[in-house]
């Protein structure tokens, strides 16, 4: 068992609140997916509107991702993520007060900003609150929490639905970073492997270059890249067009939101398995597995003829999509050396939201009329 090590009043003191700012990442992540259809309706945006309204902060998320984790080798974990959550939870509030789509565009890059430098610090403490041997369970344990996230952005979708203010959903998801951001400053401890490796003091790290490329590391950082970016496509177009399809086939407004709430489910529940399978089974019989199951489960949702199926494909391609995203985060974040692991992770990210930015733009290239027009 590898439970054992994660068994540590620290560890768990950690994990907890990552798991936390992760379930509010998650919350802000499929916001704008559920409130979609509402938000088309207000500002009269067409498909490829929203398309890009889904991808601005996708866009965010990439230079958040880099910058965070390379500040995190230089100043810490925690004061990052503690920087990343104010930031991600004022703009959040931000979204819900703006007046047309331009803004909607900027202020939902700059969210993106905040979200992007939380999760690589999210990843590292995770990884780093406990034992080599129960690695991949920590990052699964705080991973696991965006999916349930999204399972909150769901209900609170379909408990609003005869509500045609989808403002909401944005005032939830800003307050709670808001309101956890005293605990963070209290109770979560700084990575002990950062300050060991830093000395206590803030230090200069290493350049980039060597971080990504050194030390013979170049060929295995190009293969983490393009795991995230194949996976991060996927998993970003069914995030913020699933509600959309769904909604497309002829489901019902409460079936759409079921069917994202199995989705989310079966992420979290994937993210968990998956990530005790890698502590347990050699890596790429995992992975090949993880992405054998990728494709069979987008085979089926594409194929589902009706609600039960489009629920149980949803479920099966969460587990193995979202699942198999929290496996690549552990991997990264084993791989590279606790100095540099805020700056490799980061850039692992920073790529991968490359794919999350061509996934939701690419949504509307195909059948760009069905998608609101039946939302």
């Amino acid at each position: 068992m590898t439970t054992q090590p994660i068994a540590r009043s620290g560890a768990v003191v950690t994990l907890s609140l990552c798991f936390a700012i992760a379930l509010l990442e998650g919350l802000d992540l499929q916001s704008v997916g559920v409130a979609a259809p509402r938000m088309a309706r207000e500002f009269g945006l067409s498909v490829a509107q929203m398309g890009l309204a889904f991808s601005a902060g996708t866009f965010g998320l990439l230079p958040g991702a880099m910058f965070g984790g390379r500040l995190a080798d230089r100043i810490g974990r925690k004061r990052v993520l503690i920087l990343s959550a104010c930031i991600f939870g004022l703009l959040s509030i931000a979204t819900a007060l703006v007046s047309s789509f331009n803004m909607l565009v900027l202020v939902r890059v700059l969210t993106g900003i905040g979200l992007g430098g939380a999760l690589p610090n999210l990843i590292a403490l995770s990884s780093e609150a406990v034992s080599s041997k129960a690695r991949n369970t920590a990052v699964s344990v705080m991973y696991c929490g965006i999916p349930f996230g999204g399972v909150i952005a769901s209900m609170i979708g379909i408990v609003s639905m005869g509500d045609t203010d989808w403002r909401h959903i944005f005032y939830v998801g800003g307050a709670g970073p808001l309101v956890l951001v005293p605990l963070l400053f209290a109770y979560l401890p700084e990575s002990k492997a950062f300050s060991k490796a830093s000395h206590g003091a803030s230090v200069k790290p290493a350049p980039v270059s060597e971080v990504l490329f050194g030390a013979s590391r170049g060929l295995s950082t190009l293969q983490i890249w393009i795991s995230y970016f194949c996976t991060l496509i996927v998993l970003y177009f069914l995030l913020n067009w699933l509600p959309s399809l769904m909604a497309a086939r002829g489901l019902s407004r409460p079936e759409v939101g079921y069917v994202q709430i199995f989705f989310n489910i079966g992420g979290g529940l994937g993210a968990l398995c998956i990530g005790m399978l890698m502590d347990r089974l050699r890596g790429g019989v995992v992975v090949s597995g993880m992405y054998i199951g990728i494709i069979a489960s987008l085979a089926a949702l594409s194929m589902a003829p009706g609600f039960g199926a489009l629920a149980a494909s949803a479920f099966f391609a969460g587990m193995f999509v979202i699942g198999g995203q929290s496996v690549l985060y552990a991997l990264s974040a084993a791989f590279y050396p606790t100095a540099m692991r805020g700056t490799g992770v980061g850039a692992a990210v920073a790529v991968g939201r490359v794919g999350s930015v061509v996934g939701p733009l690419a949504g509307f290239c195909r059948d760009k009329k069905r998608v609101l027009s039946k939302a």
